[in-house]
């Protein structure tokens, strides 16, 4: 079998022996066809807690949490987490709570702000015509509200978040630190976001950044009553010439094997990238669940793994994963070295659940050509970070430059 990889903006084929396993994503479940009415019904009957007719107050007020839609990658220019913010504002209004008194807090974490692009990514043309309500982009660096401390860690939350009457949290499940109670972590201080950690991506057991994110729900909770609505998605999938891709073996045979792919690799960098952008895709919907943020999402989180995972027999020795042309983050740029060593490091061998893919001793091969670019100002940061790392060389020097004094 030849396989299709992407490594940069370029497309490598990589040719495949007898014996060797090719990890790619199941087909897609059948998605949700009205993701808006299966919010309504989510939040009328969650999976735990009260509904949101019970929690919201008639003629108060509401703050709806959504994260910039970073995951999954690529992204999609229709994404169903848009139909559902939608559905959350007119269920909120149907329950008494106007949209002029609804703010929606785009809670970013330590990534960049979000700009007008991202905004637009966020809500369907409808809803911003309509929505006369507040919309906030937090800021870790802002007024922040102590809620208490999880262990040494200090619970600090956008004010919106307390001077409210309801939460609602609206997010997809793609990991144990992306959506739900994560969502809320990513409204808050830099302290709780850079603890946030977790050796896998896919399990809460071991997860430091899980346990903040539970913690800062209750905290919350005993402050303001607190809802989260979770979706399961599907992997994003291609349309147009590329359909199947890359669940499909034929549709790895039709790819491998065409004259477009040819032309595609003469072509300049630039032109290449743009090309990748412009494939037409689409990411869906399978479920829809609401309750106490940690609940919904948890749920969603067990659902979206059941229906992408593939199982293993055995740890594998070597494992080679394509990185492609994108940072993990929004606004998309060119990766450098630092972001694309992110992507196959710190997502793609993190997404395991019981037991880590890769044997002691194994080899894990990124595809990437690591270009030493860092476009400026956006990357000029990662330039410092990257030269750093080349001066200090171990992970022990590295963390004694941390904790050094400065």
């Amino acid at each position: 079998m030849r396989i299709p990889l992407l490594a940069g903006s370029r497309l490598t084929v990589v040719d495949v022996p007898p014996d060797a396993l090719v990890l790619s994503s199941p087909p897609p479940v059948e998605p949700i066809t009205e993701v808006g009415a299966a919010v309504r019904e989510a939040l009328r009957f969650p999976l735990a807690g009260l509904s949101i007719e019970l929690l919201a107050t008639r003629g108060g007020r509401a703050t709806i949490v959504v994260e910039p839609p970073a995951l999954p990658i690529p992204g999609a220019v229709r994404d169903p987490r848009q139909e559902a913010l939608a559905a959350t504002v007119s269920e909120l209004e149907r329950v008494g709570v106007a949209a002029g008194s609804q703010t929606i807090l785009v809670a970013g974490g330590l990534a960049r702000k979000a700009g007008a692009a991202e905004i637009e990514s966020l809500v369907p043309p409808e809803l911003a015509r309509r929505f006369r309500g507040r919309l906030e982009i937090h800021d870790v660096a802002g007024d922040l509200v102590e809620l208490g401390k999880a262990g040494r860690v200090r619970l600090l939350v956008n004010r919106t978040l307390v001077e409210t009457d309801l939460v609602v949290v609206v997010s997809a499940a793609e990991s144990v630190l992306d959506g739900g109670p994560g969502a809320l972590v990513a409204a808050g201080g830099p302290e709780a976001l850079r603890s946030s950690t977790a050796a896998s991506l896919l399990e809460t057991a071991g997860s430091h950044g899980w346990r903040i994110g539970v913690e800062l729900e209750r905290a919350l909770s005993t402050r303001v009553p607190v809802i989260g609505v979770s979706l399961s998605l599907n992997p994003p999938a291609v349309t147009g010439a590329f359909h199947g891709y890359p669940y499909d073996p034929r549709s790895l045979e039709r790819i491998a094997n065409s004259t477009i792919r040819l032309a595609f690799r003469l072509a300049p960098g630039v032109v290449r990238s743009r090309l990748l952008a412009s494939i037409p895709r689409e990411v869906t919907a399978t479920a829809v669940l609401a309750g106490p943020p940690s609940v919904a999402h948890v749920e969603a989180l067990l659902r979206a793994v059941e229906a992408r995972a593939t199982p293993l027999d055995e740890p594998l020795d070597v494992v080679v994963v394509g990185i492609p042309a994108t940072t993990p983050h929004l606004p998309r740029e060119r990766p450098n070295p630092v972001l694309a060593a992110y992507l196959g490091l710190g997502l793609a061998l993190r997404l395991w659940r019981d037991a880590f893919p890769i044997a002691d001793g194994g080899t894990a091969i990124l595809l990437s050509p690591f270009d030493r670019k860092f476009p400026h100002p956006s990357q000029s940061p990662y330039r410092t970070f990257f030269n750093a790392l080349r001066a200090l060389g171990t992970r022990a020097a590295t963390e004694a430059r941390e904790l050094a004094p400065t």
